[in-house]
């Protein structure tokens, strides 16, 4: 006959296998959801590639996080507060009434450890390894608990609404773009990519964020051809240019009806030549109009990604921005754009300009005021917002509401702006210093 100490024997370690067997399952969330959301999608393609279908499993999985988080966290909740609740049962029969901290004590340190810090910390050393164990298993909790779920992620997205906070339907919380910038900053931080490695792969990230505007050459900047020119003034003009391709107007600059190519232009003299005497005084004759392209415009708020497309797919590297009125605010070229990958790109045709950004001393720099923000930032790892305006002399306008006189003097974003030369309404040079936390700045 079974006595009451036996029964309570057999409670005693019957609540205690339940308790250790809701710490493994604690502990199986906790290392699923770090893996499956530690892991790199790169690498678990590339196992499923070559047959590894739990890779394949673990990427299905993580195709709707939404749903694949709610499932791990209401599993691993219901483990933990069903095995904290047997534990204080459990202490409670075993130690009268002070069982209830001694049950917290113990269960706290066991959920911490074995559920929590042990699991996580394997699955964050081998995420894809563990990720493609555990994906077929959560697969099926997925599918088991998607009803609760459903509840649960309406209750949340009703709560949100009502704090303003509006989430669309097939949102995703993951941004394959963000993971890729994360770590490409994690590389760098630990010394894994330098400086321009970094900056070509976040370049290369940025080009559908970015627009020609951002990059074009200004229509004051542009080295135009007059079509009324005589054409060998237009071919002595061509060759003295470092530029290959040079726009033609008729009239006004804003008039652009063509673009001439030197190579275009060089083979039609030649041809020119040698039908007529072969002398190059006849060259006045040439008819350059026939010669040039028909130029390509484009808006100014094209992204830059699809404008490399269109370069590719027109197999042109040349084309001329206007704005909404269709007004000329400048060019861009193929070679601009790469260049926001790559960095600037220079050959024996280019001219040897000054540097745009030059140190001055004491911590102060020297910058051109046409250098791009962007510019700025890439080469001194600086931070100024590009948002509103481009270059670092729109933006000192900007801050300043007006145009600023030579020797005026700013301080915004962290940073300290002289005016050091102004032409005509322009800022031709500024003089910026990163200013220290509790560094004043002098009145001008």
């Amino acid at each position: 006959m079974e006595t009451p100490e036996s029964s309570l024997d057999f409670v005693f370690w019957l609540t205690a296998g339940a308790i250790l067997c809701l710490l493994l399952i604690s502990a199986f969330f906790s290392a699923s959801e770090t893996a499956l959301t530690a892991s790199s999608r790169a690498r678990l393609r590339s196992r499923a590639d070559r047959g590894d279908r739990g890779a394949a499993a673990a990427l299905d999985a993580v195709e709707d996080s939404e749903r694949l988080i709610g499932a791990i966290l209401l599993g691993n909740n219901v483990a933990n507060i069903l095995a904290a609740s047997l534990a204080t049962a459990l202490f409670t029969r075993a130690f009268g009434s002070g069982g209830v901290a001694l049950a917290t004590l113990v269960m706290t340190v066991l959920v911490l450890i074995f559920a929590e810090v042990l699991p996580k910390t394997y699955a964050i050393s081998l995420p894809e390894s563990v990720a493609s164990r555990v994906a077929k298993p959560i697969r099926w909790v997925v599918m088991v608990l998607t009803p609760v779920i459903g509840v649960v992620r309406l209750i949340v997205r009703g709560i949100l609404r009502l704090f303003g906070v509006r989430l669309e339907a097939g949102q995703s919380v993951f941004s394959f773009r963000d993971e890729i910038a994360g770590a490409i900053a994690i590389g760098s931080s630990e010394g894994t990519l330098d400086k321009e490695e970094r900056d070509r792969l976040l370049g290369a990230l940025d080009l559908d964020n970015r627009t020609v505007s951002e990059i074009m050459l200004h229509r004051s900047q542009i080295e135009m051809l007059d079509a009324e020119l005589p054409p060998d003034d237009l071919l002595a003009a061509v060759l003295n240019s470092p530029h290959t391709r040079l726009p033609i107007y008729r009239g006004e600059r804003e008039n652009v009806v063509g673009v001439i190519h030197a190579k275009d232009l060089l083979r039609a003299v030649d041809r020119f030549l040698r039908t007529g005497d072969g002398k190059l005084d006849e060259a006045s004759d040439l008819d350059v109009m026939k010669v040039a392209m028909k130029p390509y415009f484009i808006p100014d708020t094209t992204p830059l990604d699809e404008q490399m497309r269109e370069f590719l797919k027109r197999r042109m590297h040349f084309a001329l921005v206007v704005d909404e009125y269709g007004d000329l605010r400048g060019l861009v070229t193929l070679e601009d754009i790469i260049e926001e990958i790559v960095g600037d790109i220079t050959d024996e045709m280019d001219p040897k300009a000054e540097r745009q950004i030059r140190a001055a001393g004491d911590g102060a720099w020297l910058v051109d005021g046409t250098t791009t923000i962007r510019d700025l930032n890439r080469e001194m790892d600086w931070s100024l917002p590009d948002d509103e305006a481009h270059t670092i002399a729109g933006l000192v306008i900007q801050e300043a509401q007006t145009i600023p006189a030579e020797g005026q003097v700013f301080a915004f974003h962290g940073f300290r702006f002289e005016v050091v030369t102004r032409k005509g309404n322009r800022i031709a040079m500024l003089k910026v210093v990163p200013l220290l936390p509790g560094v004043t700045v002098p009145e001008p």
